[in-house]
């Protein structure tokens, strides 16, 4: 069980100081490991179901199954995982992972029929561990009020998007180089593997909240009307994922040059690393709400281009500016949960997250494999102008709901108190995170340099939306 970290705000928040957070690297560095096979599992698939059936329409379906499946299961994964905790949920998922992608394999060196390997395809994809979601909500129980949690969402993010560049390279090496059935087998091992470890960290896991034990009343995440904005929007990137995946493909082999593919992708992957890592370095003067609303319009203007690019250079450089406005809504947006979701409900929320963006993703892939079979590339780069922008209108629309929901710690106050003053307070102060406040006297501060009390002694600026 842990609790939260008072966390020196004297310094400015950055990585090497979230690093050196108690604990930290006791679950960030397994959770890497876990992690890490998620990246392998798609292309894995598709590789050795192409090889074995010699369609890629037939290896589409049944990764867009597995994604599907996957992104259905992830929120229910999240809500065991509040209650009963993370590793009573993480070990059996991993085991059970394990053995589904080993017949789903089986059965595609066997030779069997594609409705078959779809069905297969329901628990590979079910059984994907949410090792992600865990990791933050370990980040967000140790570092709650603390202004390090957009940096941790930031380091997340590239943690992410780092999975997704070696861990394609890492299936195709093995797919093509040692046997097309080895990215399968080295993700079920490796994901057993790093699950187990990262199960094993249970010291810094977030205290589980079964009525039955805390008195507490239970809320599913999904009830909380932020959190469902939250949710569309994450489908609008999960279809920036996807659209790119197959368009980039597509482009590639309409100008004579497959290998083009890994290059286009790895810009644009490159775009999202690097925005991640400036959103971790930067102390932000405005609320997470406009950040989110600021990054998701840069990216829907974006993506709305890349169906004119004609050229090797102008997509590449299109996709670097997608994946850099990807980063600010991405990080936000899992930034905003701590302020959205109590704690009880916040593994199912980040899995809610996850699962979004896989489902936008997986809906992405059949649509624009679809358009782009019938007209050519440009028209699959229409999948994440037409999802962004759908996305970017509901957050307009709804952005209201974004504002802070969850009361806000409060120590050495009454009760009668917290109940009150939170709730005005995170009316005005959208961005600042859950405040601590101690009894002794404290002067109030002028409308000139207004402050929140964080942790012991520290003060630093308002954020105000």
């Amino acid at each position: 069980m842990t609790s939260a970290v008072t966390t020196d705000t004297s310094a400015r928040p950055g990585y090497g100081q979230l690093l050196r957070t108690p604990g930290a690297l006791g679950f960030v560095l397994p959770g890497f490991a876990a992690r890490l096979p998620f990246g392998m599992l798609t292309i894995s698939i598709l590789l050795l179901v192409q090889h074995t059936t010699g369609s890629y329409g037939s290896a589409g379906i049944v990764a867009a199954v597995t994604g599907i499946s996957m992104a259905l299961s992830a929120p229910l994964m999240g809500i065991f995982t509040d209650r009963f905790g993370q590793s009573a949920v993480l070990v059996p998922v991993v085991l059970a992972h394990s053995a589904a992608v080993s017949g789903l394999a089986a059965l595609a060196l066997a030779g069997a029929p594609v409705w078959a390997l779809a069905l297969a395809a329901v628990p590979t994809g079910a059984s994907v561990p949410q090792v992600g979601p865990m990791v933050r909500a370990r980040w967000a129980a140790r570092l709650e009020g603390s202004p390090l949690l957009p940096t941790a969402a930031a380091f997340e993010s590239v943690t992410d998007e780092f999975t997704f560049v070696v861990g394609p390279v890492l299936a195709t090496a093995l797919c093509t180089g040692v046997h097309p059935a080895a990215g399968l087998v080295t993700e079920a091992a490796l994901t057993l593997i790093g699950g187990l470890l990262f199960a094993a960290r249970r010291a810094s896991q977030p205290r589980t909240h079964a009525p039955s034990a805390t008195g507490e009343k239970r809320a599913f995440a999904l009830s909380y009307p932020g959190l469902r904005v939250l949710i569309f929007a994450f489908l609008g990137i999960g279809a920036v994922f996807g659209g790119m995946q197959v368009s980039l493909a597509a482009f590639s082999n309409e100008i004579g040059n497959p290998g083009a593919n890994g290059l286009l992708y790895g810009v644009f992957a490159a775009g999202n690393m690097i925005a991640g890592i400036a959103m971790g370095a930067v102390a932000w003067k405005i609320g997470p709400r406009r950040r989110l609303i600021l990054g998701y319009i840069g990216l829907t203007a974006a993506a709305s281009v890349l169906w004119a690019a004609n050229s090797v250079i102008l997509l590449g450089a299109l996709g670097l500016v997608v994946g850099l406005f990807i980063a600010p809504a991405l990080i936000t947006g899992y930034t905003m949960v701590e302020q959205l979701v109590p704690a009880n409900a916040r593994t199912e929320a980040f899995t809610w997250l996850t699962g979004s963006i896989a489902f936008g993703q997986a809906i992405a892939v059949i649509l624009a494999g679809r358009l782009t079979d019938a007209h050519g590339s440009s028209y699959g780069f229409l999948v994440p102008m037409a999802a962004t922008a759908l996305a970017l209108a509901t957050l307009l629309a709804l952005r209201a709901k974004l504002a802070p929901k969850a009361p806000s710690r409060i120590v050495g106050a009454s009760a009668s108190a917290s109940a009150s003053g939170t709730e005005a307070a995170t009316a005005r102060a959208e961005a600042a995170p859950r405040t601590e406040v101690t009894a002794s006297a404290t002067p109030a501060p002028t409308s000139r340099n207004r402050v929140n009390e964080r942790g012991m002694g520290h003060r630093v600026p308002v954020t105000v939306d």
